[in-house]
């Protein structure tokens, strides 16, 4: 069982940075795949970003590629998406989640889920 707290959303301008952070409980964090993902009001959730279990390997959106950044920190239990240059398209609530896959791309394939966090960006 792996349980799942983000933290780290709010009011930004249009330019400015956000860093979302996900602290994860369980001793089995490290053997996980973890994602962050958004949902907008009336749209799907769609992935942001995933990485491995061992921080080796990463995928990103093709919206947010060279603007932000995941990463972890298996000692800390913590994964980390910063968001640099926001517009006002990546205001969505904002998920992390876990798998115990390789590097998985769709929620579907993620087995755990927090509670999200709200990102709200203005032009």
């Amino acid at each position: 069982q792996v349980q799942l707290v983000e933290s780290g959303g709010g009011l930004v301008q249009a330019g400015g940075s956000l860093r979302l952070s996900c602290a994860a409980s369980g001793r089995t964090f490290s053997s996980y795949a973890m994602g962050w993902f958004r949902q907008a009001p009336g749209k799907e959730r769609d992935i942001v970003a995933a990485i491995r279990w061992s921080g080796s390997d990463t995928y990103y959106a093709n919206s947010v590629k060279g603007r932000f950044t995941i990463s972890r920190d298996n000692a800390k239990n913590t994964v980390y998406l910063q968001m640099n240059s926001l517009e006002p398209e990546d205001t969505a609530v904002y998920y992390c989640a876990a798998a115990y896959r390789v590097l998985p791309r769709t929620p579907g394939e993620y087995t755990y889920w927090g509670q999200g966090t709200q990102v709200t960006v203005s032009s």
